[in-house]
């Protein structure tokens, strides 16, 4: 953790701090390049699902008028995947949006969309379903932490993982806390104020 690239985002509810993933380049690359293009600067946090995830980067958000669809947004380019067994989707974890399989069978990430797990734990029985449903396998430590500390298990494999936050969660914990529309999009917006590779 020490030696990797952190990124601080301002939000109006409170800072938080990610790490990124150097086993992810293309995804860390992208990123920063993002950042120091101010790309996020303004772009609402669109959906949130408490006890999941909270998600950003589309910007078409910027701006939008309550009640608009968001979600498909982006730079105009995807990533290929990077799935990483040892990078999984716990509690803080920061990964890419995407497409459905139906339309993105690669599994490419979204050029810009990212969420960060809100996750809530699962105990062992819940554990032993998804690997069952989902043909999933966990190592002793992922399944410690899914049960423990929680996150979105039944995501790994599926969704490329480049980070995770190292402050701010309580911010998360907030923003996935808002009241919001059946769209899951906050009823008052929530966003990103701006963004800074911390040196």
């Amino acid at each position: 953790m020490e030696n990797l690239t952190k990124v601080l985002i301002k939000t109006s509810e409170g800072d938080i701090t990610i790490a990124l993933y150097d086993n992810t380049p293309k995804h860390k690359e992208n990123f920063i390049k993002l950042v120091n293009d101010g790309f996020y600067n303004g772009v609402l946090f669109h959906r949130i699902i408490q006890g999941f995830m909270i998600q950003t980067g589309d910007p078409e958000s910027k701006g939008a008028p309550a009640g608009k669809m968001l979600g498909n947004g982006g730079p105009g380019y995807t990533i290929p995947a990077e799935f990483k067994p040892e990078n999984y989707h716990k509690r803080g974890a920061v990964a890419a949006a995407r497409q459905g399989d139906q339309v993105n069978p690669t599994k490419a990430s979204s050029g810009s969309q990212f969420y960060i797990v809100d996750g809530k734990p699962f105990n062992s029985n819940l554990m032993a379903q998804i690997s069952y449903q989902y043909g999933k396998s966990f190592t002793e430590e992922q399944r410690k932490v899914y049960e423990t500390i929680g996150g979105a298990p039944f995501l790994d494999g599926d969704y490329t993982v480049f980070g995770e936050v190292v402050e701010g969660m309580d911010v998360v914990d907030k923003i996935a806390a808002k009241p919001k529309d059946r769209y899951d999009r906050p009823t008052t917006d929530v966003k990103i104020l701006s963004t800074e590779i911390l040196k």
